[in-house]
């Protein structure tokens, strides 16, 4: 896009087109995964009992079950191919090493904090990355690690149960809900708020969708980035 002015371009490409439908694929199979889990997981609990409008809203808990499985097949995929992602494209490289948690991102935990609190007027200056999106990502990361693994050994539990005795079906369903409801509280309360939610970015943010960001966002939310992009 044509610039207004010889500061730099009005709009800047952040992340990829690759980048972005991992992102759509992975989100639209967590949504469902939720939508469909919580039913199953309240299935046979009394004090449970709305969760049955949701299961009727379906049609029948074969329906709601196989519906959560498709899900759990793209999380799944999509998982496998970020890691080959990450191995095999100069992107995705590049994407892992400005990811990795720094010395920096504690200290601007510290400095954020101070800002908060009022003891300090200057806030942190971040790279391409901040510490709270580091945070989402590796988040992200432990959570499917975990989900994934007990998905499989619910879904196949006698294949489980001879190769992995350990790892009990009751153990593997009491992980699954609790690391479920634990990455239901982050999408909805951590990464919507600061992605969609916070008052600079309200009613939302297209980021995730056309992967763009204006010069004056870049220069507010990313500025060690938008200093080195401008120097090249």
């Amino acid at each position: 896009m044509e610039n207004r002015n010889t500061k730099g371009p009005e709009y800047i490409q952040r992340f990829s087109l690759n980048f972005r439908i991992q992102h759509i694929v992975l989100f639209i199979s967590t949504t469902i995964l939720i939508i469909t889990g919580i039913p199953l997981w309240c299935i046979g609990r009394p004090e449970y009992s709305w969760s049955q409008d949701i299961v009727q809203a379906f049609g029948a808990v074969a329906t709601i079950r196989l519906i959560h499985r498709i899900a759990a097949i793209g999380l799944t995929a999509v998982s496998f191919y970020h890691i080959l992602y990450l191995i095999y494209t100069r992107e995705g490289r590049r994407e892992f090493i400005e990811l990795l948690p720094m010395p920096k991102d504690f200290v601007d935990v510290t400095k954020k904090s101070l800002y908060f609190l009022g003891l300090s007027k200057s806030q942190p200056r971040f790279g391409r990355f901040s510490y709270f999106e580091k945070f989402d990502y590796w988040a992200v990361y432990w959570g499917c690690v975990i989900m994934i693994g007990t998905g499989l050994v619910l879904w196949f539990p006698e294949i489980a149960a001879k190769y992995i005795p350990w790892l009990s079906y009751e153990l593997a369903a009491e992980i699954h809900a609790d690391e479920a409801i634990l990455a239901a509280l982050a999408i909805f309360i951590w990464h919507f708020y600061n992605v969609h939610f916070n008052p600079s970015r309200f009613p939302g943010s297209g980021l995730w969708w056309h992967g763009k960001m204006t010069r004056e966002q870049m220069m507010e939310e990313h500025p060690l980035e938008y200093e080195e992009l401008m120097r090249k």
